[in-house]
Order: C-alpha cells, then sequence, then structure tokens
C-alpha cells in the first residue's frame, strides 16, 4: 500500500472519528439544557436560587469566550485543548450528580462555562485542519447535522433516565458520554500547522512546516469591518430568539396538564431534526453562493416566528412553529465558524475570532431573556413577542445592507496564492 493510500485512509478514518466525536460532545452539552433546573427543584431549590446559580453559569461562559478562543489559539496541539474542556465537563457533571449543594453547582457551572468556551473553537480548528477553508463550509454542515442528531438522541435517553431511574442519573449518563467523545478525540490525526487557520499555498505539497502566520491582535480585529458587523448581527440575532421558546412555552402551556412535557420535549427535537437535514445543505450552498444570502434566509425566520408565536393559542401549534427555528439554527451554527474563517483568514486567530462572536452571542441572549421578560410583565406576551420579531427584522436589515460579502476574502488569497 502506498503513502498516498495510507494518508488517504487516516484521514477517511480522522473524518468519522470527527463525526462521531460531535455526536457525543452534543450529548454531553444536553446534559446541562434544562434537566439542570429540574434536577435542583427536585432537591428543594427555590426558583431564585436556581436562577441564580444558572446566571453564574451564563456569565462565566461570557467572560471565558474572547479567553477560551485565545487559549485555543496558543495551543498547538488542538486535541489537547478538546481534551481537557471534555475531562473538565465530566467533572462539572459528576460535581452536580455527587452533591447538590451550593458549592458544587456553582463550581460545576462556571468549569462547565469555561469548558465549552474551549471545546467548540478547538474543534472547529480540528474540522479547518482536516479539510482545509475551501471544503470548511460542507465539513460544518456535517458537523452541525452529527451534533443535532447527538442532541436528539441524548434528550430522549436523558428523559428517560430522569423519569424512570431518578434525575441524579442524567448527569452520571452525562459524564459517562463523554468517555466516547475522548476515544473519537483520541483517532483524529491532523496537521497542526494548519489547525488555527494559517494559510497554506494552494496546489503546493502538503507536507513539511508551515509558514510563520502573521498573527492579528485582538485590536486588529476589533477594527475590521466583517468583525464587527456580524457581531451585531450576532447581538440581534440572539436578542431576537434567545426568550423566544420559553415565553411561548410558559404562555401556551400553563393550563394543559399532563401532555406539557411531550410538547415542550417536541419543541426541542423537531428544530434538531430540521437541522440535521439542512446543515449539510446550508454549507455547501454557502461555498457557491456565498455567505449573506444564506444569512438572510436563516436570519429572516425570526420575526415570521416570533410573530406566528404571538398569534398562536393552541399549544401543539407551538411545534410546527418551531420548524423556522430548525432553520435558523441550521444556518446560524454552519454560518458562525465559517465567517470566523473567513475574517481570521491566515493570521492565526480563528480560535479567538469565534470566541468575539460567541461573547456577541451570549450578550443578545442575556439582554433577550431580560428584556423579553420586562416587556412581557408589563405590556403582556404579545407586546414582547412583537419586540423579538422587530429585533429579527433589524437583524435581516442589517445581513442585507451592512454585511460584507466574507467568501471573497478567500478567493482573493487564493488567487494571490496562484499569481505568488
Amino acid at each position: 500500500m502506498t503513502g498516498t493510500q495510507l494518508r488517504s485512509m487516516a484521514s477517511a478514518r480522522s473524518l468519522r472519528a470527527l463525526d462521531w466525536l460531535n455526536f457525543f460532545v452534543a450529548n454531553v452539552q444536553t446534559g446541562f439544557g434544562p434537566f439542570i433546573a429540574s434536577y435542583l427543584a427536585s432537591h428543594k431549590w427555590t426558583q431564585g436560587e436556581i436562577g441564580l446559580v444558572l446566571s453564574v453559569g451564563t456569565i462565566s461562559a461570557m467572560v471565558s469566550q474572547v479567553p477560551g478562543g485565545a487559549a485555543v489559539d496558543a495551543m498547538r496541539n488542538k486535541k489537547a485543548a478538546a481534551a481537557w474542556a471534555i475531562a473538565a465537563i465530566i467533572l462539572s457533571a459528576a460535581l452536580l450528580a455527587t452533591s447538590p449543594t451550593v458549592a458544587p453547582v456553582i463550581a460545576a457551572e462556571i468549569f462547565h462555562g469555561f469548558a465549552s468556551c474551549m471545546l467548540v473553537p478547538a474543534m472547529a480548528a480540528l474540522a479547518l485542519a482536516l479539510v482545509g477553508r475551501q471544503n470548511l463550509g460542507d465539513r460544518l454542515g456535517r458537523n452541525a447535522r452529527w451534533a443535532s442528531i447527538g442532541s436528539a438522541v441524548a434528550a430522549g435517553l436523558m428523559g428517560l433516565t430522569g423519569e424512570y431511574v431518578s434525575p441524579r442519573s442524567v448527569f452520571w449518563l452525562t459524564a459517562a458520554l463523554a468517555l466516547p467523545a475522548l476515544v473519537a478525540l483520541a483517532m483524529i490525526e491532523y496537521d497542526r500547522h494548519s489547525a488555527g487557520g494559517v494559510a497554506r499555498p494552494t496546489g503546493g505539497p502538503t507536507t513539511g512546516p508551515a509558514p510563520a502566520p502573521s498573527r492579528e491582535t485582538i485590536f486588529d480585529l476589533l477594527r475590521d469591518r466583517r468583525m464587527l458587523t456580524f457581531a451585531a448581527c450576532v447581538v440581534l440575532f440572539h436578542l431576537s430568539n434567545a426568550a423566544m421558546l420559553n415565553l411561548a412555552a410558559g404562555e401556551v402551556t400553563a393550563g394543559m396538564g399532563d401532555n406539557v412535557q411531550l410538547v415542550i420535549a417536541a419543541c426541542i427535537i423537531v428544530p434538531q431534526a430540521i437541522v440535521a437535514l439542512m446543515s449539510p445543505w446550508v454549507g455547501r450552498t454557502a461555498q457557491h453562493w456565498g455567505r449573506r444570502p444564506v444569512l438572510i434566509l436563516g436570519f429572516s425566520a425570526l420575526p415570521v416566528r416570533a410573530l406566528l408565536f404571538a398569534g398562536v393559542g393552541n399549544p401543539y401549534l407551538l411545534v410546527p412553529v418551531q420548524m423556522l427555528d430548525g432553520i435558523s439554527a441550521a444556518v446560524f451554527g454552519v454560518m458562525l465558524p465559517l465567517i470566523a474563517a473567513d475574517v481570521a483568514g491566515g493570521k492565526g486567530r480563528y480560535n479567538l475570532c469565534i470566541g468575539l462572536f460567541g461573547l456577541s452571542a451570549g450578550i443578545g441572549a442575556t439582554l433577550s431573556t431580560a428584556l423579553a421578560g420586562f416587556i412581557a410583565d408589563h405590556f403582556g406576551n404579545t407586546v414582547s413577542f412583537v419586540g423579538l420579531a422587530a429585533a429579527g427584522a433589524v437583524s435581516v436589515l442589517l445581513v442585507w445592507l451592512a454585511m460584507p460579502e466574507t467568501r471573497d476574502a478567500l478567493e482573493e488569497e487564493q488567487t494571490g496564492d496562484v499569481k505568488a
């Protein structure tokens, strides 16, 4: 067997391992969603206490976005970054399962917040190293498909485990599902020189040391119009999106009775199915049509969904309306790391750029839940939904009128490489 065939087999094995890594990481992250609130409530925590510790987790994640991305940039071994993050998530799950008291729960939230902010850019860096920027859109679409399947499977498993075993067992299951994630990570082989967005000449050899990247500082990124415009789009996206389902579920399912949990579960699972179906198409289309048309499609679903929620009175209609959330989630999940790669280019700041966009998402989500709750309390849910729809409409206009087409940067780099 030739060296080329061996490298091809190793590459195919690494790509399959990356599929499973996305699947199991999504499994693990599902355990830190709504299950925490239910678990703590079963141990006589008040809603105020639950809200406080969840806020600690949210703040921890927001504060960690930029340093987490910078830390991954600084580490040449992206697998090690991902492994440390998964280990910290295992520790967080074990702390929650072992002792649902204030100090361990807060520690678990802090560990999980920082670990997640390292894990996301590390996995994106591995994808970039395995396929290169030219094929990154397709790969990110595939990542999102496997992650959405993993989330749906985990939601079902954890729901059954929590119902028929104990709420505590959800977190032991979360820790257990992290172990196959580590196995999948160990099977990935990649070129460390290209894992941080370092550009290579196209058409030349793929072996040997890469040229040293001209690294941008965070201040260089903050002066980039593309970065600033998309960061503003991310804030508006989450300002419109984050509070929408919680507000709708709280209003419409208040008097349902026994089927509430089934409806809420369906509202989570249905969008994941849409993400699994659409994400590969989103990645391919972004490569061929450009980023802006795909962004407009995904962002346009936000105001439509908010207005439909404002008029929904039947709780069972929440599920079909949530299909629009799948469209937005598929587009956003693929486009954020793809646009980060466009903006960072070959300057070695891919993961820092993802961290900055993640911070923007956290700011938008925090504002969304606070403002939507305040408006709903004082002016009613309908006015709150109209406000969320307005934020979504502004995000569409911002993409349409101000967002540059970032795919052009890749084409310009490739043209320059060919000329050189």
